[in-house]
Formats: structure tokens, C-alpha cells, sequence
């Protein structure tokens, strides 16, 4: 394939935006060469500004569940644009969409929506430090939960030392607050709750891990950590940005039965535009201005063209009874698929699956945490990236994150995307 012109842009993109970029992951960092630049994508596909056409699997990071350009979506914006694009005042879609959502999610009486996941999960961390009035939290290494402060934090030396900063920018007296913890293991978590007795607001995670690879929880993980935080006075926040509306019509509290008691969204949401979210009991979300003394606020959130949008996904998620089993059995397909592919010309791999999320790590240990992930082999990841991409197949330019499966996606894609796994198999 050519790729002049995204070649092209690429270079006058540098000049005036950091990298060339406005978000990291989109420079190619991780498996080099040049940046594909979008131009139009339509159900599967995605056409590039050289005119390729390519399979894609990332669905803008997740939120394109019904495929690029899905026609409700389309046309609820086109109906809102003509009536006015932000008024900075309510309006009734607002309500509209947050009834929708706290009919279809388990546990929440209450939504506010946001512009993005980052500002949902610091404003979860605030309410949750407000309601408790406690300061520390909770996270895990290879959990990612947006750019704020409080999540940029890298591990310690040891099992219950603090974080630390791992973006310039980012204080130590905001690290101080921020604990880091294994994903996946109970035992760790245990520890630095039992170091910091009556210190920990919360614990937030994502309750399948999406960062670091497509990673499940393994058994007993998520209802470990309920159990921990009844105990200890301390709130459980699932950060569903990536699986909120995606592995289940309730996400991951209805997919594995455990309740969380702040719950983010991003995403899905929004039907492709910038929405976040975050939601909870009434005891917790009346404790938000103006009702409560935890501020939070913003000029756009509610903007009728990201609720209109995310109305209309919602819905069309809602009214489609077998959508979560399609979505599933079309993993399912690609990932046995990829699998006999990779066996045949004894490539070592691993692939983690759940729901409509995958990921291909070339390890040959199971991958069920960051450590584990990292240990993959890199240089294997950079020749499948490109050999993929040159094969018309778009996946994550990075072996640290997810691909998403919409489904606009045929068996004829599918097919297509394991026999080019097969042929850059050899290759490997």
C-alpha cells in the first residue's frame, strides 16, 4: 500500500501539533513507521487520505459498537445541528439519556454527564474522596483511566510503597495519595489496604483490563475487591469507559454480577462523540454540587450533539435483544481463527478474550496482568502491526491495548483478517 499523502500530512502535522499528534498512541511510537490519517470511514471500514481501505479493529478506542457512520447516530446529530449546537443551558435530551442509562445499568439512581473518560474518572476520585472524606486511592499498574494527576503514577519499590510520578508535571504530594496495586491479585491489594487502615477513599480499576492488552478479571478478583471494600469503608469504581454498554447492556456489573458503587462511561456513550460519565447510588451522587459540596462542573457537558448522538446509540443497543451474542460469536470466530493460524507456523501467542474484546500477545506465558504483558515480545508485535496494515487490516499500533470488535463486521471480514494472520504468520 501507498501512503504519500498520509506521509505528507504526517510532516505538516508536526509542525504545529506536539508529535504530529493530539493524542500519543496515534504517532506510531511503539511500532514505528508513518501515522495513517483518516478520511472517511463507513460500518467496518476506514478509508485513509490515500484512498486505502482497511478492516478496522480499533472503532475509535472502542465507541463504534454498530460500525463507523452507523445511520441513527448520523442522522440524530445532522436533526440536533440544525436546532443549535450548545446552549449552556439543560435541555430535555439530558434527562432523555440519563434515564435510558440508569434503566439499562445495575446499582445507579443517578448520572452526570462529562466531555470525556478522564474527566469522569477524576470527578468519580473527587466525589469518592468528598463522600468519605478520605484521601488515598487505589489503582492498578497497567490500568488506565485517563491524563488527570491522580492517575499518572508509576509503582513503587515494594508491595506497599507510594506511587510515583511518572509524568513530568505530576507533584509528589499528588503521588502520595495514589497506591498502586497488582491487577488481578487480591493478596496485594489486601496488603496496601491493611498499610493505609482509614486512609483509602476508594479503589478504582477497570474491571476488564484494556490497557495493558484485552485482560479479564480472573475468578474471584472482582468480588475479592467488593469484599475488601465493605469491610474497610472504602468505594469500589469501576472505570467501564472501554466495557460500559460494549460487553454487556449493563457492562461488567451485569456481565460478572458485582456491583461497584461509582461507575464511569465513556465511549459507547456518546456514539462516537467526546461523552463521559460517571453514576451511582443516590447517597453518593446527592453529595455532587448543587446538591452536595463536591464541585464539579463544565460549559459543554450535556452538549445536545454528544447526548443526541449517545441517545441514539443507547437505544439501538437497548432495542437489540441478540446484539451481545453476535458480537461474541464473532470474537469467538476471529479469535480461533488467529489462533489455528498461529499454531500452524508455530508462532508462540496469546490470545485473551471477553466479549467483543481481544488481543493477541506474543508471549508464551498467560497473560493476566501489566508485568505479564510486558514480557511479550515487542519486535513480533511490530512485524504482525505492519504486516496487518499492509494487508488492509487495522489493529491498535501498540501491543498494550485492545482491539474492538463492532458489528458491522461480516464473516467475510473476519475471514479475510485470519487469512492475512495466516500469511504474515510464515513470515514470522
Amino acid at each position: 500500500m501507498f501512503y504519500q499523502r498520509s506521509s505528507a500530512l504526517f510532516k505538516e502535522a508536526q509542525v504545529v501539533i506536539p508529535g504530529g499528534v493530539n493524542s500519543p498512541v496515534r504517532a506510531f511510537k511503539a511500532v514505528g513507521g508513518t501515522p495513517i490519517f483518516a478520511k472517511s470511514a463507513k460500518g467496518a471500514y476506514i478509508y485513509d487520505e490515500d484512498d486505502n481501505r482497511f478492516i478496522d479493529y480499533i472503532n475509535s478506542w472502542g465507541p463504534m459498537l454498530l460500525g463507523h457512520a452507523f445511520s441513527p447516530v448520523v442522522e440524530a446529530v445532522i436533526d440536533r445541528t440544525r436546532e443549535g449546537t450548545s446552549f449552556g443551558m439543560p435541555t430535555a435530551l439530558e434527562t432523555e439519556i440519563a434515564q435510558l442509562a440508569v434503566s439499562m445499568v445495575p446499582n445507579i439512581d443517578k448520572i452526570r454527564f462529562v466531555n470525556s473518560g478522564t474527566e469522569a474518572c477524576m470527578s468519580a476520585i473527587r466525589l469518592a474522596r468528598g463522600f468519605t472524606n478520605k484521601d488515598k486511592i487505589i489503582k492498578f499498574a497497567g490500568c488506565y483511566h485517563g491524563h488527570s494527576d491522580s492517575f499518572l503514577i508509576a509503582a513503587g519499590s515494594g508491595a506497599v510503597t507510594f506511587g510515583t510520578p511518572n509524568s513530568p508535571g505530576v507533584t509528589q504530594g499528588t503521588a502520595k495519595d495514589t497506591l498502586l496495586a497488582r491487577f488481578n491479585n487480591i493478596d496485594n491489594v489486601k496488603e496496601l489496604v491493611a498499610a493505609n487502615v482509614n486512609e483509602i477513599a476508594a479503589i478504582i480499576v477497570e474491571p476488564v483490563a484494556g490497557n495493558m492488552g484485552c485482560i479479564p478479571p480472573v475468578a474471584g478478583f472482582l468480588e475479592g475487591l467488593r469484599s475488601i471494600c465493605d469491610t474497610n469503608n472504602i468505594l469500589l469504581i469501576f472505570d467501564e469507559v472501554m466495557t460500559g454498554f460494549r460487553l454487556a447492556k449493563g457492562g461488567v456489573q451485569e456481565l460478572k454480577n458485582v456491583n461497584a458503587d461509582i461507575v464511569c462511561f465513556g465511549k459507547v456513550i456518546g456514539g462516537g462523540l467526546p461523552v463521559g460519565a460517571f453514576a451511582a447510588r443516590n447517597e453518593i451522587m446527592n453529595h455532587l454540587a448543587p446538591l452536595g459540596p463536591v464541585y464539579q462542573a463544565g460549559t459543554l457537558s450535556g452538549n445536545p450533539l454528544a447526548m443526541a448522538a449517545g441517545l441514539a446509540m443507547l437505544k439501538a443497543i437497548e432495542k437489540d435483544k441478540g446484539l451481545m451474542n453476535r458480537l461474541e460469536e464473532k470474537t469467538k470466530y476471529l479469535h480461533n481463527g488467529i489462533a489455528d493460524a498461529l499454531n500452524k507456523n508455530n508462532v508462540v501467542h496469546t490470545i485473551n478474550r471477553i466479549g467483543s474484546m481481544i488481543s493477541v500477545h506474543f508471549s508464551d506465558k498467560e497473560v493476566v496482568d501489566f508485568d505479564s504483558a510486558a514480557k511479550g515480545n515487542n519486535d513480533t508485535f511490530k512485524k504482525f502491526f505492519h504486516g496487518m496494515l499492509n494487508r488492509g487490516i487495522y489493529i491498535a499500533p501498540s501491543a498494550f491495548e485492545s482491539w474492538f470488535i463492532t458489528d458491522a463486521l461480516t464473516y467475510q471480514d473476519l475471514n479475510e483478517t485470519i487469512a492475512a494472520v495466516e500469511e504474515i504468520a510464515k513470515e514470522l
